[in-house]
């Protein structure tokens, strides 16, 4: 359905003199048209790259939220046994259970709530995780699945999610097909502002599985988008392209004009969306991240765009700064603001560029 050609590996990054080329891989998307999951196309899996990330303020504070949350609409679960599937994101919940009394499942043994928080999208065989999860699940259990969500995607023109290593790209509908191949179904559902729209979903072995109307609202938003639909989906192409094109005429009419613009975050959608949008070092000399073990490199592919710590966009004070993380962009801004800023602009890549306030 969408093809985005030939990408560099989205956690690669190089050390700045490297000169590259470096290595790219077809990333095209995919749909199954009798489960409607969409996955990348044929690809080999990439060797997989050591972590340089700092998970965000955002996300450990949503971690912390939602145990509180789901102990307090299951309570039942407090001091129960629980498993959790780890995910390069971040984000565990296990401190925060062990803190309420649960326990970790030991070797073999089922839990009473198993956790998958953006996990399960960097498998590549995902009917295959998802049976995985459900083998250890207790009888009774309940089974909790963060991801983000195949519609904001769609709808929010977010492109640039679409990368090597994330495998999967979920609609409810895709994962209420697929679950009920492995014995499991969908309880209730939750929509999370995480990673620009995730869900946050409950499931149950099938026998105990009680849906409520949570399920069809969000099954019925899927079905009015088209998001199992080959031709509706195949038209984020073309709003990926129109995109990347106005990002890039919109740098050049900020250096057309002299105003300097610096970036905010180095984050695995980088690649793709400066890729896609022919930006260079021309358009924006570097950009800057939270994680020490990204400095000193840069972003692969032909961007070539190094990577700095944050005190050096802090003193070069950019009139732009473009925000490459666009979904914590409210943390970012804060953080920059902190001190009263120097009266810079920020600029948020998608679905369009746009302006966003202080």
């Amino acid at each position: 359905m969408v093809d985005l050609g030939e990408q560099p590996c989205a956690d690669h990054f190089p050390r700045a003199d490297e000169p590259g080329p470096d290595p790219r891989w077809p990333l095209a998307l995919w749909l199954c048209r009798e489960c409607t999951l969409v996955q990348l196309g044929p690809v080999e899996a990439q060797v997989a790259e050591e972590p340089l990330a700092v998970e965000s303020a955002t996300s450990r504070a949503h971690a912390e939220t939602s145990v509180k949350e789901i102990l307090s609409d299951y309570p039942e679960l407090s001091g129960g046994v629980v498993f959790e599937f780890g995910s390069p994101h971040g984000g565990s919940w296990l401190e925060h259970l062990h803190s309420a009394g649960c326990r970790t499942a030991g070797d073999g043994e089922r839990a009473d709530l198993v956790v998958d928080v953006h996990g399960i999208v960097h498998e590549p065989q995902y009917g295959e995780m998802l049976k995985l999860r459900a083998e250890r699940l207790a009888p009774g259990g309940l089974l909790v699945m963060e991801f983000h969500h195949l519609l904001p995607l769609f709808v929010g023109n977010q492109f640039d999610t679409i990368r090597h290593g994330h495998w999967a790209y979920v609609s409810l509908r895709a994962l209420q097909n697929v679950a009920a191949l492995h014995g499991l179904a969908v309880e209730s559902v939750k929509q999370v502002d995480m990673y620009g729209g995730s869900l946050m979903v409950m499931l149950r072995h099938t026998a105990g599985a009680k849906p409520d109307a949570s399920v069809d609202v969000v099954l019925e938003d899927e079905d009015a988008a088209g998001i199992a639909d080959e031709v509706q989906l195949g038209s984020l192409q073309e709003a990926a392209w129109h995109a990347a094109g106005a990002l890039h005429d919109e740098l050049a009419r900020h250096k057309a004009a002299g105003r300097t613009v610096l970036g905010y975050g180095a984050p695995s959608k980088a690649p793709v969306l400066l890729g896609l949008s022919k930006v260079t070092t021309d358009l924006l000399p570097f950009t800057v991240d939270l994680a020490p073990g990204k400095h000193g490199r840069r972003i692969p592919g032909g961007c070539m765009v190094p990577i700095r710590p944050i005190e050096e966009l802090k003193a070069a004070k950019p009139d732009v700064v473009l925000v490459l993380t666009w979904d914590i962009a409210d943390e970012i801004i804060n953080q920059l603001e902190s001190d009263g800023g120097w009266g810079t602009t920020y600029l948020v890549p998608l679905p369009e560029p746009h302006e966003r306030g202080h």
